[in-house]
């Protein structure tokens, strides 16, 4: 019955011009897979262990391969539905996520604030209840993590953070993948943060440590990260046996860094502070300067959009610069998440090292 199936389906991939394969995308190496995902919230890798967000990056590499190296078409997430909520806009979050879960097999609902007022028109409570009985999972892109931990309370499906104003785990999974593909391994790496102690080195906070990469942050004086995300860090990297080191000066940050690693200055909804925070980032921006006490092998980092003040051209626009094939990485890892969340699943890749 299933090889019929798979006959009927490459039957009809080849009718509307596709030269990929229907596998039998079930088989994979559960043996060596004790990972397990299914039905889970993704809301901070705070939650997650370095196993288990090892195997989301594993998945991610797998499916990477099967699809765009091997053109293998694999509709693991066929039949199922997503709610994207998104109440701040974006590039990558939505077409990553839009075009992954529809490669997949998937159907992607975009939620816009038109559509959708979160605790407004009706509560996170009735708005939960509603989307668990029409969708699969919800990726919820928002201005408040509270509204997130209400949704996943509330909710029975798996309830996935797209960005809020303490974390952005999506964006440190296509990081990770992104330098491990470069370096060939995660492990001893030490990540160079220039800038705002935001939701970005939030999540790298909460999970660097987890691959025994070390981490050392330049923030203005004011703009440093969360104190209590700071005091678990500082707990993850006792427990793992890495260096965190927390300052005020980009070049001493930089110094003998593998991964140089900025983002906005200005995130959505501190537009009015923006003269102030200019002024306070004045010396941080990435250039070659920045680049002269890295490590010989340095690479650079951003998540996008970027600005100029961030990161002179130089850097952004060298082959150091791994910023395109990061923003690339976004459909795989979110695509890994969806997989892992929602399917049984195993990768048939064999696990990269980390």
């Amino acid at each position: 019955m299933l090889f019929n199936l798979r006959i009927l389906l490459n039957k009809a991939a080849l009718r509307n011009g596709h030269s990929f394969a229907v596998r039998n995308y079930r088989c994979g190496q559960p043996l060596q897979n004790k990972v397990q995902l299914k039905g889970r919230d993704l809301l901070t890798l705070k939650n997650f262990t370095g196993e288990e967000i090892k195997y989301m990056l594993w998945l991610s590499a797998d499916l990477k391969f099967r699809i765009k190296q091997k053109g293998e078409y694999l509709p693991l997430l066929q039949g199922k539905s997503l709610g994207m909520i998104f109440e701040k806009r974006s590039t990558r979050t939505r077409l990553s996520t839009e075009t992954g879960f529809a490669l997949l097999g998937g159907h992607p609902c975009f939620l816009t604030t038109q559509d959708i007022h979160l605790g407004v028109n009706e509560s996170l409570m009735d708005t939960a209840r509603v989307l668990s009985s029409m969708t699969d999972a919800v990726l919820a892109r928002v201005y408040k993590q509270s509204d997130l931990d209400i949704l996943a309370k509330e909710a029975s499906i798996p309830i996935i953070n797209g960005l809020s104003d303490l974390y952005h785990p999506i964006q440190i999974l296509a990081d990770y993948l992104t330098l491990q593909e470069h370096y060939g391994s995660l492990k001893g790496l030490t990540l160079s943060w220039i800038g705002d102690g935001n939701n970005i080195l939030h999540s790298i906070m909460m999970s660097a440590a987890k691959f025994g990469m070390h981490l050392q942050v330049a923030t203005p004086k004011g703009y440093e990260p969360d104190p209590s995300i700071t005091k678990l860090a500082e707990q993850y990297a006792k427990e793992n046996g890495t260096k965190l080191s927390l300052m005020n000066d980009p070049l001493e940050a930089a110094r003998g860094g593998n991964a140089l690693i900025t983002d906005t200055w200005i995130s959505m909804g501190q537009e009015e502070e923006k003269k102030k925070r200019l002024q306070a980032f004045q010396g941080y921006q990435v250039t070659m300067k920045t680049a002269e006490v890295a490590a010989s092998d340095w690479t650079f980092l951003h998540c996008l959009p970027r600005k100029p003040e961030e990161v002179d051209d130089e850097v952004f626009y060298s082959p150091r610069s791994l910023v395109f094939p990061e923003a690339e990485n976004r459909k795989w890892t979110i695509m890994a998440v969806m997989v892992s969340l929602l399917t049984d699943y195993s990768p048939q890749l064999q696990k990269p090292k980390f």
